[in-house]
Formats: C-alpha cells, structure tokens, sequence
C-alpha cells in the first residue's frame, strides 16, 4: 500500500490528525512516510496548513501541499475567488506518485468529503484516487448522521471502480452516546468495510511526545497499529448489541 489516500465524510471530522496518527504509527514500524495535502484552503501565506500539522504530532515526514488558497471554502470556490490556478486530479496524482518512489508510505490527504471539487471541470479527490489506483480511507464521525455519509461515501467510491480501504473513527468522544456506541457495529456494516481505529477526541492536542506514543494503539493492525476493533466494541459498547 504505498499511497493510501484519505477522505472524510465531510469537513471537521478529525481527517488531519488521524493522518497524523497513520504516519506516526507507520514510522514507529520503521516506514518511511510522505504526506500530501492536495488543496489546503482557509490559510494564509505563511501559516502552517494540515501537511505542517501532520509533521508536528507525527515526526520526521515529508510534508508536501500543491495548492493553498486563503479562503476556507472548496478548492475550487476557494481558487476562483483568489485569482488563482486550480489544484487538478492528474498533478495530485503525479506528485503523489513521485512521492511513493521515494517514501515506502504516502498519505494523500483531501479537503473536506470525496466530491468536493478542485477545479471547474469538477475534479475530486476521487479522480486522483483512481488515477493512481490507490485505496481509499474514509474518516467518519462517531454520532447520529455518520452512517448516512458513510455508507454515501463507500457506494461513491465503488462505483468508480475503487476500493475503500477502511473506516477510522475521527474523534470518539470521552462519553459516548447510544448513537456513538451503536455504530461501532453499523459502521462497518453499512460501508462494507473494516473499522480500522477510533482516535480519542481532542488527540490533536496531545504533546507530540504522547501522540506518537499512543497512536500505534488507535490503528488496526492494517495500519501498523495493534487496536483491536471486537475488543474496543466491548469495552466501549457492551449492551449496544
């Protein structure tokens, strides 16, 4: 799996830093890892974007972003308003493939959902993702919603011939709800695809020293992480099922 690319179901669902804990978790297996941001929007010229923030809680990867534009909007909105040239699916693609001959892992990390488009001819994170014949991570929140946009996102995503690697929960909240709890088994069920890790809300704001530490436990061992999805069920959701 040397590009792996990760999408979320919407904007604010945690994609950032669970791509921060798949790097941290690759380079404590002794990997080596790029990290591509293919449209960052909403920061300014000399701000650090989600790449840098990768970088900070992970460790020593390659942080790499193709386009940045000021306004948090779509890419492609955002590009527009700007004045500025479009971030396209095939320089995504390239520049992620270029990455890959030189790290054994690269992350590619999209703005907001699957079809959020990156320039006017209605390019997506998806083109790039079948471009490169990449699988596809999908970051879900833990609440009530997140199986509509799950499920959504995973038929999206087959119907263009590609394959949804997983489901991570983004942010798994100190107190769970019935919702919360309950889709620890619906998740999986209605994408059709393996619940890969669930990172503990306000992660993000862990020291780097304790983000490395504790990110191999929120990651399956597809991840090269040790988080045991029946385990956490149990523990988590004991009379949800």
């Amino acid at each position: 799996m040397p590009v792996l690319v990760i999408t979320g179901t919407g904007t604010e669902v945690g994609k950032t830093v669970v791509t921060a804990a798949i790097a941290a978790t690759a380079l404590a297996a002794g990997r080596t890892v790029a990290v591509l941001k293919a449209a960052q929007t909403g920061v300014g010229p000399d701000e650090p974007g989600d790449a840098a923030e990768v970088a900070r809680l992970a460790g020593a990867v390659t942080a790499a972003e193709l386009a940045r534009f000021p306004e948090p909007l779509a890419p492609a909105t955002a590009a527009r308003r700007a004045g500025l040239t479009p971030v396209h699916p095939h320089e995504v693609a390239e520049a992620a493939a270029k990455l890959a001959t030189e790290h054994d892992l690269v992350l590619v990390e999209g703005a907001g959902g699957l079809l959020v488009r990156f320039d006017a001819a209605g390019g997506t994170l998806a083109d790039a993702a079948r471009l490169l014949s990449a699988p596809v991570l999908v970051v879900a929140p833990a609440g009530l919603g997140t199986l509509n946009a799950t499920e959504l996102t995973t038929r999206e995503l087959r119907s263009r011939g590609l394959v949804p690697a997983g489901i991570v929960i983004g942010s798994w909240p100190t107190a769970p709800d019935l919702a919360a709890r309950c889709n620890l088994a619906d998740l999986p069920d209605v994408a059709g695809a393996p619940l890969l890790g669930s990172v503990p809300a306000g992660s993000g704001a862990l020291s780097p020293t304790a983000f490395r530490a504790a990110a191999p436990h929120w990651l399956a061992p597809r991840l090269d992480g040790s988080w045991d999805a029946e385990a956490f069920r149990v523990r988590e959701a004991p009379e949800a099922f």
